[in-house]
């Protein structure tokens, strides 16, 4: 017998194997093939799981971030727009968990067979180069956060290197099964939760005004800039990836339609549940700095790294000082953020280059990718709050530039019927997928235009810039061209669900 190779895996590379999903089928035996099952509260429970892991990207710091300043400098205008904002993700989010219940694979491992080979290496570059950024804000977060608890003893680079090691618990974690690992995530998503809530008692907004600036839609040439950074924010392109893949971790015949379609509606209705929790926890957060710093000098100076020294000067101690409470809430969401951005990682790498490697060893490998660049900016930027926001800016652009290389092949796979069968999105919501699309990538273009207008200085920086726009454009328009070609009407054939795992 040939000696074992320990890094790598046997087969193709899959989401999960069989022996790592929750098993759901045997809670009910219903033989029918194509009829759904009826609701079952207990199998709701285990389905319950994947939607919160993927709700955590609504909560990392760069969301909190843009939660505080919304409320620092448009107070509770905005609240409307960030409900909407949740409700553009949560289609997006749903879209996601239907390719991957209907395929039985995920997004990264589909655009593999789907793009030709230049094509989707670049696809994988523009994606890993959006969860290092994604990563570096999670960290920088989490690093603040330990710094606040520690009394400012903790460097920032030193905070980074405590965050790393997030990837152990990871995987010391997964060895012990996905609903062990889904725990720990609701018991980081319940820190947040209880945090902000305690800062919201702290602060008493005003319950009649935070009412009416969610159903009253209000948007002027002052908050402008904030509002398109709510939207902007919701959309991180790793987190597309992450659902399709996250979905898998339950067994689910996709030969049997009946089965296919009770799981996308469990999906449904969990991943509303979790959206709706991070929604409430954004709206504690932007509240909270509404009442405190709307209208006053500060309001615009308000950032990640001052933003418990704020507070606590307005605040106050109180039972227990509001600047802890402040960095208990952040350090929540960097770990939870970091952590999924770990596992994300995973099924990105694996899915684009099918690498038959033991899942720690790409644990390590993503995590490294992330920290190393996480560090040396750490180490440059520590000394300065004004320097870390001009990073995060910049970080922000990176994720902006990064939707649609997860957005058009992600519409494009579920308007096809060779990839999903019956499971096709429908001309209605096909349409009004594209629009949303086409909204979110148009509101991240005006945040490139209004960063570069101010930033690009020097005639070789413009030069640079314009060349690497122009491939950028061509890119997606190649893209969009694809999806148009490959587009569901050319078909001819109609399979029926249990063919939809053959592609």
């Amino acid at each position: 017998m040939p000696p074992e190779q320990p890094l790598l895996e046997p087969e193709e590379d899959t989401a999960y194997d069989s022996s790592e999903k929750v098993v759901v089928l045997g809670v009910e035996d219903y033989g029918d093939d194509v009829e759904v099952p009826p609701f079952s509260w207990k199998k709701l429970w285990l389905f319950t799981g994947p939607g919160f892991l993927m709700s955590i990207a609504f909560l990392d710091p760069g969301n909190l971030e843009g939660d505080l300043q919304s409320g620092a400098i448009a107070g509770y205008s905005l609240l409307w727009l960030l409900m909407w904002a949740t409700l553009i993700g949560l289609l997006i989010q749903l879209l996601s968990a239907r390719l991957g219940v209907a395929t039985g694979r995920h997004l990264a491992e589909l655009c593999r067979e789907e793009y030709p080979p230049w094509a989707r290496i670049v696809l994988w570059l523009m994606t890993e180069l959006a969860l290092i950024g994604a990563d570096i804000q999670e960290v920088i977060g989490s690093a603040i956060a330990i710094r606040i608890l520690s009394n400012g003893l903790v460097p920032l680079w030193a905070g980074v290197v405590i965050t790393a090691l997030d990837c152990f618990i990871f995987l010391f974690l997964e060895n012990y099964g996905v609903r062990k690992l889904e725990a720990f995530f609701a018991v980081l998503i319940a820190i947040m939760a209880l945090s902000f809530a305690w800062m919201f008692g702290e602060a008493k907004p005003n319950g009649v005004d935070v009412l009416l600036g969610i159903l009253v839609p209000k948007l002027s040439s002052r908050t402008i800039k904030q509002a398109v950074g709510v939207v902007g924010c919701i959309i991180m392109p790793h987190n597309v990836f992450l659902h399709s893949a996250l979905v898998q971790s339950r067994q689910v015949d996709q030969t049997k339609k009946g089965r296919v379609q009770e799981a996308l509606n469990y999906y449904s209705i969990e991943s509303t549940l979790a959206l709706v929790v991070s929604f409430i926890i954004n709206i504690f957060v932007t509240t909270v700095f509404a009442k405190g710093f709307y209208g006053t000098e500060v309001a615009n100076s308000i950032g990640l790294v001052n933003a418990g020294t704020y507070l606590q000067d307005k605040y106050g101690g109180g039972l227990f000082p509001i600047l802890y409470i402040w960095g208990i809430g952040l350090l929540a969401a960097g770990q939870s953020s970091t952590i999924t951005g770990t596992y994300a990682g995973q099924f990105i790498m694996g899915g684009f280059l099918n690498l038959r490697l033991k899942k720690w060893v790409r644990a390590l490998i993503t995590r490294s990718c992330a920290i190393i660049p996480t560090i040396i900016v750490a180490l440059i930027f520590d000394t300065s709050e004004e320097s870390l926001d001009i990073l995060n800016e910049w970080l922000n652009v990176l994720q902006s530039v990064q939707i649609p290389f997860a957005l058009i092949p992600l519409l494009s796979l579920v308007s096809k019927e060779q990839i999903m069968g019956t499971f096709r999105i429908g001309p209605v919501l096909e349409i009004i997928s594209w629009l949303v699309a086409a909204l979110v990538i148009v509101i991240n273009g005006y945040l490139l235009i209004d960063f570069f207008s101010s930033e690009v200085n020097g005639v070789v920086f413009a030069v640079v810039v314009c060349a690497l726009t122009a491939a950028y454009v061509v890119f997606v328009i190649y893209l969009i061209a694809r999806a148009v070609t490959i587009s569901p009407w050319r078909s001819l054939t109609r399979p029926k669900a249990a063919d939809s795992t053959e592609n």
